[in-house]
């Protein structure tokens, strides 16, 4: 189940960015590296830092292949795919949970300790979208508010601890999905948000 909302998730973030490309006049092969980037760009960045190789897409040449796929696709369908703005707003919500899991349980295997562990999970579900947005000259979104690193760090730790705490793995992995979605859905709809630091002194 987590593999098939994993190659689900990489398809709605290569999508969404490939409207992102859109929007922004890149051409055809623009449009495939800002996917690639963002769907596959969490996951290379914790490898990189983890010292985990080869990496993923190395690993699994295909898995460009399926993001360069998605994103091609979404040029044909555009219109269509820019009006399903909930859908893809509950999928990336649900792609967040699994990318952090997944970048938990990379970590784990490594035998790093409970901080890394949480972190290597949030690396790899929000990475690839500060990529996208560095790309294409905006402020990232996670560092905008955006209740999204915060959701990915309540879902690497409910997942780790839980393990720890030696609840069964399916049940650990439901509670830290569900727990997860929630949030981010929840967030999305009541327009929670992180504090915000404003500083604008006119130091004149």
């Amino acid at each position: 189940m987590l593999s098939f909302i994993f190659y689900v998730a990489l398809v709605v973030e290569a999508m969404t960015a490939a409207l992102a490309a859109g929007r922004r006049k890149m051409d055809w092969f623009g449009v495939c590296v800002l996917a690639c980037v963002t769907a596959l760009g969490g996951g290379s960045a914790r490898d990189i830092l983890l010292g985990h190789y080869p990496l993923t897409w190395v690993g699994n040449p295909y898995l460009l292949l399926l993001v360069c796929a998605a994103a091609l696709f979404t040029i044909a369908i555009a219109r269509v795919v820019d009006k399903l703005h909930w859908p893809f707003l509950l999928l990336d919500a649900l792609g967040l949970v699994v990318f952090t899991i997944i970048g938990c349980n990379v970590a784990l295997e490594m035998g790093h300790p409970p901080l890394i562990v949480i972190v290597a999970g949030m690396i790899t579900g929000i990475v690839g979208g500060i990529l996208r947005d560095v790309l294409c000259n905006d402020v990232p979104l996670v560092f905008s508010g955006e209740l999204y690193a915060t959701v990915s760090i309540v879902t690497g730790a409910i997942y780790f601890f839980g393990l720890q705490f030696g609840f069964n793995s399916e049940f650990v992995i439901s509670a830290a999905m569900a727990v997860g979605f929630s949030l981010r859905v929840l967030a999305i709809v009541l327009k929670w948000e992180m504090p915000k630091f404003v500083y604008d002194k006119d130091l004149r």
